[in-house]
């Protein structure tokens, strides 16, 4: 009999049904946690902007008040002279009645009065209105990163959900007719026939699986690089029989597991391969050698006509019919069979070589034969990793390199050094980096959002001229640097003084009396960038470095920054427009220190102008306008969203806001 393609998946695949329920619950749960705080964004994005009206009203008539102040007190002036004017004639005459200007005089000082409690009052209103502006700024910031990890996290269960369903297991009954040649055995023409029952069997498995893809609109169109593949984990002959007419007809009960190239699943959804770069590779997981028969989805072809070529299968002894068999499986040299390496390093630009040959940079993903091998990766100015690796099954190798602590290309001190260094901070302060400042050349660039993925505030996209070259610091201004400032000026942080320092707890930024520059919340060595300063606080410090340095230093402005943190690209990071893994100190980016803590300064590699960490670690305060209120902090940090550390993103706080993700780097006027 032969099953309709609906009934195709049956008991085996029960617990399979379960998995793909919930990875649907979970990508349903997040869309609509996500469609949740997009509609709460946009309720602040409306309170926000009423709240500015309002600001804007109550300045307006702050303006007016203190226009009428002007001439409220030119008419006291003028009515103080009158009066004092009649008081003078009436000496010589007692007659005159002066009531009236005295009326005149005392109306003129109560307005005037009045007014300039007006003044406060409004000033005090707008104050007011101000700190709640800040507030909902700050919660809209929130909302934002919640939105971009959401958007994460919904990519990654897009993911596992599409893997889930490629590696779903089932059984199927099939029947399959062929005419036996007359040159073949009884026993060659079975088990030519059984084979044929067995690709149409995995030929329609593999359909089945497409078609009921929660994503197959998307998928489908893509099928022919999607690698899949579908593995036989049993078959056996239900009933078989030879006709006169030297037919042979079999029923086979098939089961069989999907597979799917994993590293493939992000091109398939359209997403960025960071999302995938965490899987095996096929036939790799959790799989058994029992039954090492695949086929993918290229080598599905079903055929079953005389005139053309058969399957190489092996020979078999003559079979009755009508008998169950299992199937012969063909089993692949371990010689032969070939498995994937996948090699990733914490640096970038670095390069990989296997038995002595250059395969070029990580990420990397090769197919070897069974074996051993001799591992290296280099890259200049690090210690090369060696290995020695035993290939077995699917491998993924995470290398670590070493910065060489006397090599140019790597001026960061090792944690170990500076964990020694750190005893003695208090009587030395030792500049544990050496902050060098990199020139930056005059030109022109498109400023904003080029990739139609920003904010709201990153549009229009407009063109900035910057005439003249400058200077800017290479890293961000670290905690030793800062504790110099400290020491030599007693100077007291805003932190220090009011009441501490914001931080991120269940994603809500948290204000903690306790914490400040040099206790942030975090454990931190010297060669961290420091936080928890506010604009202020950063002005101070550049002020404090002029004088030593008898040079003006400053904070660089948003077109400054933008332009040197694109140097010269138009992507969204300085190597293109997906974040990858491990390329940066950003929420979710892979790095060691993501959403942990920002990392000591230049552990990555620098943009094309040699500026380090302009991609995550610690947002940066840039230098307001005369005409603002606010700040913005540019750059993303080490608790943010990967989509909030694009060069474009700018966020506005207030002036004295600080928290343990915002830092700052300095220009030098030249």
């Amino acid at each position: 009999m032969r099953i309709a393609p609906l009934s195709l998946f049956v008991s085996a695949a029960l617990l399979s049904v379960s998995v793909w329920a919930q990875d649907t619950a979970t990508v349903t749960a997040i869309e609509s946690e996500r469609s949740e705080k997009q509609a709460e964004l946009d309720r602040y994005t409306q309170i926000l902007d009423k709240h500015v009206a309002e600001e804007a009203r109550l300045q307006s008539q702050l303006e007016l008040l203190r226009s009428n102040s002007t001439e409220l007190d030119k008419e006291k002036n003028q009515a103080l002279d009158a009066m004092n004017d009649l008081y003078r004639r009436l000496i010589d005459d007692p007659s005159i009645d002066i009531s009236s200007a005295q009326m005149r005089y005392q109306q003129s000082v109560a307005d005037h009065k009045a007014n300039k409690e007006d003044i406060a009052m409004q000033l005090a209103a707008i104050a007011s209105h101000r700190k709640d502006i800040e507030q909902i700024r700050v919660s809209k910031h929130t909302l934002v990163n919640t939105l971009a990890s959401l958007k994460d996290q919904l990519s990654t269960a897009r993911v596992e959900r599409l893997r889930n369903e490629f590696t779903r297991e089932g059984t199927l009954e099939v029947e399959h007719t062929i005419n036996c040649k007359r040159t073949e055995t009884l026993a060659a023409c079975e088990q030519r026939g059984q084979q044929l029952g067995l690709q149409k069997a995995t030929k329609r498995f593999i359909d089945q699986i497409f078609a009921n893809l929660t994503e197959q609109r998307a998928v489908e169109p893509k099928r022919h690089l999607a690698g899949a593949q579908v593995q036989v984990v049993s078959s056996h002959v239900i009933g078989s029989a030879f006709s006169g007419q030297g037919n042979y007809s079999v029923n086979l009960s098939v089961t069989m597991r999907g597979d799917v190239n994993n590293s493939r699943l992000c091109g398939l959804l359209a997403l960025d391969n960071r999302f995938c770069s965490e899987y095996g590779t096929p036939l790799s997981v959790g799989y058994q050698a029992s039954y090492p028969t695949t086929f993918s989805d290229s080598q599905l072809t079903f055929k079953d006509e005389l005139d053309k070529p058969t399957p190489s299968v092996p020979s078999v002894t003559a079979m009755q019919p009508k008998t169950e068999i299992k199937s012969q499986i063909i089993q692949q040299s371990p010689q032969d069979r070939q498995v994937d390496l996948t090699l990733r390093s914490n640096v970038y630009d670095d390069e990989v070589f296997i038995d002595g040959v250059s395969y070029g940079s990580t990420k990397l993903v090769v197919s070897v034969p069974l074996g051993s091998y001799d591992i290296e990766i280099r890259k200049l100015g690090y210690e090369s990793y060696k290995a020695r690796v035993d290939v077995r099954r699917a491998r993924t190798i995470n290398a670590k390199l070493i910065k060489k602590p006397e090599s140019i290309a790597a001026p960061t001190p090792k944690r170990e050094q500076v964990e020694r260094q750190v005893a003695v901070q208090k009587s030395v302060t030792p500049n544990l980096v050496e902050n060098k400042v990199v020139i930056i050349p005059a030109g022109s660039f498109q400023m904003g959002d080029l990739t139609g993925n920003g904010l709201a505030n990153e549009r229009p996209v407009v063109e900035k001229v910057l005439s003249h070259s400058y200077a800017m610091q290479s890293n961000e201004v670290t905690v030793a640097e800062f504790r110099q400032f400290i020491i030599s000026t007693g100077y007291q942080t805003e932190a220090e003084k009011g009441t501490g320092c914001a931080h991120y707890k269940n994603g809500e930024p948290i204000w903690e009396s306790e914490y400040n520059w040099s206790n942030p919340g975090f454990e931190q060595a010297e060669n961290f960038p420091v936080v928890c300063v506010t604009y202020e606080d950063a002005k101070a410090y550049a002020n404090w470095l002029s004088a030593e340095q008898g040079i003006q230093y400053r904070l660089p402005n948003e077109v400054e920054w933008e332009y040197a943190a694109r140097a010269g690209t138009s992507s969204e990071y300085p190597w293109g427009n997906e974040i990858g893994r491990g390329l940066a100190n950003c929420g979710w980016c892979g790095s060691e220190w993501s959403n942990k803590s920002p990392s000591p300064v230049g552990e990555f590699s620098p943009n094309n102008y040699g500026l380090y960490d302009t991609v995550g670690n610690v947002w940066e305060w840039t230098q307001k306008r005369a005409s603002q209120d606010d700040v913005t902090v540019r750059g993303g940090a080490w608790n943010f969203a990967p989509s909030l550390a694009r060069v474009s993103t700018r966020l506005a706080l207030a002036p004295d806001f600080r928290a343990n993700y915002i830092g700052f780097r300095l220009v030098r006027e030249r």
